[in-house]
């Protein structure tokens, strides 16, 4: 039995290695024929760039909040308040010697590929992008559930977009230069499944 699960987790661990090389290397005959089930492997969770050598860093701060709607078993509609997702993430880190890299990116990243995938149209024009978007309403339901609970079907997103101020030319003893000003983008209500306590 137990050589039997060391083989099964070995296996898994040599085709995963296969699915993340084969789509982090140069297209070729073979990632162009299993390019469905490579990326079917690889997005969300495995995904690679080279971020990590070549880091681009943030020109902008953002604020991702979310708030929920409920419909009552009378037919009223009951929207919550918005609550910052980007807080709650930041005060995990802030107060976590050891915090996780999901703690730090899970948000960040899934609001980067949104960006990537849908621009500033909301709509899914993919199959990659739909699986975006629930994705990134996935974080929204859960992080909302485990920080506030309640009862909701429908979940949306208000993302506040605050560009960094350039460092001034004379040097850091002069002021920085004004920033521009912040762009508050709303996207549309997204069904969710069931969620409550």
């Amino acid at each position: 039995m137990t050589s039997a699960v060391v083989i099964l987790c070995l296996a898994t661990a040599l085709a995963h290695v296969l699915l993340v090389f084969l789509h982090v290397a140069p297209p070729n005959p073979l990632s162009r024929q299993y390019s469905r089930q490579i990326n079917a492997w690889v997005f969300p969770l495995f995904e690679q760039n080279w971020r990590l050598f070549a880091p681009d860093p943030e020109s902008v701060n953002r604020e991702i909040s979310a708030r929920t709607m409920h419909t009552g078993p009378d037919g009223t509609v009951q929207v919550s308040g918005w609550v910052d997702l980007t807080a709650v993430d930041n005060s995990a880190v802030e107060h976590n010697a050891f915090p996780s890299h999901t703690a730090q990116n899970t948000l960040r990243r899934a609001w980067s590929s949104y960006l990537e995938t849908h621009g500033g149209d909301d709509h899914s024009h993919s199959e990659r992008a739909l699986m975006i978007q629930q994705y990134l309403t996935n974080i929204a339901a859960e992080r909302i559930s485990g920080h506030r609970g309640g009862d909701f079907e429908s979940v949306q997103l208000r993302v506040i977009t605050v560009p960094i101020a350039a460092p001034a030319a004379g040097g850091p003893d002069m002021a920085a230069a004004a920033p521009k000003s912040a762009e508050t983008r709303y996207l549309p209500w997204w069904k969710v499944t069931s969620h409550g306590n």
